[in-house]
């Protein structure tokens, strides 16, 4: 993509407003929590108090915007105590010359990490930045410093409290993560009846996951309805895969064939109906068809490996619709077991040292994270000292813009830019009307700027250049609590912001952090994973008696990990005006796309394999765990030949299946398949390590370079 067309799309993308994402009443609350502080504040203290109580309080209440599956209360109060802790450290240093700017860079420093912790605390971080630029401005002296401080982390508090005096749709981020990864898995089945060899996006079960881990606080006040229904969703998904698949599940044609869509069709109404459920609240509700479905009477037409993975899957909705509506009899009703255990997440106390070491392990050459560190504070404290030079009052509007601008990728930096600068101007020169034409007193501004914080609320996940507007306008009308001139102002806060925005935008394009230049390093870490991952499963055949499922799970983990940061990395880069070839002349992005397809195939193939996992007393299958072994070491080289260049060649691993095929895996008459249960595991293994293959074959072909593939061609 060229810079026109790039600067062009993240342009439109920061202008962009979709209504749909609007939240009226949470807006209409975080205004509430600041007109109880500003207003209360301002009748006891003055202008210059009710503006520190104002700033925190909406930056605590955008911070409960973010998307974070912690308490809503905790986000409020811990950026609460963080705007409490920059302002005092900003009124300290700003009374001794010099000092300011060197705090301004170390605190821009420790933002830029907090980006190691997830977009929430990056982007609460930058906020404190640009509060300690606003606040410091007050002319203070340094016992008052602690009050402001004070104040400031009040607002915070008194955001927690609304918050849980009001509650709205509590957990609602948890429900929606789980009620995601079931209509993933109900979309899932119904690709299934008509394309067998279908994957699945794990990116809904990942975020499942992430919702599950809880902390102490959460652990004690869980919904009973959403306790153990995570773990019930990871083990349908390798039960719908092997019902459908062809080789190993159902055959291809025929009354199996048949009944398989008629199960997945009727797994799938229920799915739905329990999504539904979950993200409601309200009592599982799904078609007189679906118990007929998936538990029809008669004679069983699966047979084999289907049918024990058709009997799990109704095992497992039973498990579920039972945990949604227990005192309902349904002809799916069976046992339901308690959860194989939870996933903790620390506290606000306990969380603070596992912040600081997470942060710490990224100061080291190399990584994104200190690359954007740095950069977040050389353009703010540059942008602050220019903004000084130009002898305005008003000059740490730059330094303001240019730290809310910088983010760590190129396409939310330069759309926030274009958003920033537009919202601002329009904010500004809004709000200076008003003021100037107007002539509201203290009153009536506080009540203006309420009323923006509401709007910056209401459209904060629709468009930055309407939340800009809002909160450009809302600063203005606060800061006309202030002497001074209206139009002066104006216009010097519209010049600042287009000085920061400038030297944010020059800063990252000087100084760029191309996802581009990561994509092979990416693609390298997602073949290994899965690598890993099919291996753990065919040493879980090797070994029955002693394999831990832990293993397995975690190298599953790891592999969804890869793969999601792959695609995070090349849809980043698909808007970054660099070409791959500059960074990797070996791959292409119709390679990456083929990649892409290989791996999802190698992902579903041992997902297939880890459905039919024997129990402990089943009779191990010999060399499968060497075999595995030998897959994962050259997964391995494969990802290390994307990074150097050199051809990928899966010829070693291919002649080692066939000594082991003619030695450990003798061949077994097809009408007899699955018809001893002693072979049943050989089969699996047998026709799983076939597809293996297959797809690594798939795999080398796409990552064979040009030059190559001309000369196999000649060949």
């Amino acid at each position: 993509m060229s810079w026109f067309a790039a600067l062009r799309h993240t342009g439109r993308a920061g202008l962009r407003w979709e209504r749909a994402y609007t939240d009226p009443k949470r807006a209409v609350r975080g205004a509430l929590a600041v007109a109880l502080v500003v207003f209360p504040v301002l009748a006891l203290g003055g202008a210059r108090e009710a503006t520190s109580a104002a700033m925190g309080a909406f930056i605590a209440g955008t911070a409960t915007f973010q998307r974070s599956f912690r308490p809503r209360p905790t986000l409020a109060v811990a950026a609460g105590v963080g705007l409490g802790v920059s302002t005092f450290l900003g009124y300290l240093a700003v009374g001794v010359p010099g000092m300011f700017p060197l705090l301004l860079a170390a605190w821009s420093f420790a933002a830029g990490l907090a980006w190691a912790l997830g977009p929430t605390a990056g982007v609460v971080a930058a906020n404190t930045v640009t509060v300690m630029l606003v606040v410091v401005q007050l002319p203070v002296s340094v016992p008052t410093a602690v009050d402001h401080a004070l104040l400031c982390a009040l607002g915070g508090g008194v955001q927690a409290l609304v918050i849980a005096v009001w509650p709205i749709r509590n957990w609602g981020a948890q429900r929606d993560a789980l009620a995601d990864a079931y209509a993933e898995l109900a979309h899932y089945a119904r690709r299934l009846r008509h394309d067998p060899h279908a994957t699945i996006d794990p990116e809904p079960l990942m975020q499942a996951r992430h919702a599950a881990a809880l902390t102490p606080w959460q652990e004690r006040r869980r919904p009973p309805e959403l306790h153990g229904l995570r773990a019930v969703a990871e083990r349908i998904r390798p039960a719908l895969a092997a019902i459908a698949d062809p080789e190993i599940g159902a055959a291809a044609e025929g009354p199996e064939r048949d009944r398989a869509r008629e199960v997945l069709a009727g797994a799938a109404q229920l799915l739905d109906a329990l999504a539904r459920a979950i993200r409601s609240g309200e009592p599982l509700d799904y078609p007189k068809s679906t118990p007929a479905a998936l538990a029809p009477p008669g004679p069983p037409v699966l047979r084999g490996p289907a049918q024990r993975a058709a009997r799990r899957l109704t095992t497992q909705l039973s498990r579920a619709s039972g945990a949604l509506d227990r005192g309902r009899e349904t002809p799916l009703t069976g046992p339901v077991t308690g959860p194989d255990g939870g996933l903790r997440r620390p506290g606000l106390a306990a969380m603070a040292p596992v912040a600081v070491r997470t942060a710490w392990r990224q100061v080291r050459l190399g990584t994104p994270v200190l690359h954007h560190a740095v950069r977040l504070a050389g353009v703010v404290t540059a942008a602050y000292l220019l903004a000084r030079l130009t002898g305005l009052h008003h000059s740490y509007w730059a330094a303001m813009t240019a730290a809310m601008v910088i983010r760590p990728d190129f396409g939310q930096t330069y759309s926030r830019g274009v958003a920033r600068v537009a919202g601002t101007v329009v904010g500004v020169l809004l709000a200076t009307a008003v003021v100037e034409l107007g002539r509201p007193d203290q009153w009536v501004s506080c009540a203006l700027a309420v009323v923006c914080i509401g709007g910056a609320y209401l459209t904060l996940k629709t468009g930055y250049a309407v939340t800009t507007t809002c909160i450009s306008a809302y600063v203005v009308f606060l800061l006309d609590l202030l002497p001074g001139s209206a139009l002066h102002t104006a216009w010097e806060r519209v010049l600042m912001t287009l000085l920061g925005g400038a030297v944010a935008l020059l800063a990252y394009a000087l100084f760029p952090t191309w996802e581009t230049a990561r994509l092979p390093e990416r693609t390298a870490e997602w073949i290994a994973a899965v690598g890993r991952y099919a291996a753990a499963v065919l040493a879980g055949y090797g070994d029955p008696a002693g394999r831990d499922p832990h293993t397995v799970r975690s190298a599953l983990l790891e592999a969804r990990e890869a793969r999601a940061d792959f695609l995070q990395a090349r849809e980043k880069a698909a808007a970054e005006p660099v070409a791959l070839a500059a960074h990797s002349p070996q791959l292409t992005r119709t390679q990456l796309g083929r990649v892409r397809e290989a791996l999802g195939y190698l992902s579903r193939v041992a997902l297939l394999m880890e459905a039919h996992l024997p129990p402990e007393e089943a009779e191990p299958v010999s060399g499968a765990t060497g075999f595995g072994e030998r897959l994962a070491r050259a997964t391995a080289a494969a990802g290390a030949a994307v990074l150097t260049g050199a051809p990928v060649d899966f010829a070693g691993l291919r002649a080692a299946h066939r000594a082991w095929e003619e030695s450990e895996l003798p061949a077994t008459d097809p009408e007899l398949a699955f018809s001893h249960r002693g072979s049943e595991q050989q089969d699996v293994v047998r026709s799983g390590c076939r597809l293996l293959l297959n797809a690594l074959g798939e795999l080398e072909r796409a990552l064979k370079r040009p030059q190559e593939a001309k000369a196999s061609a000649a060949g």
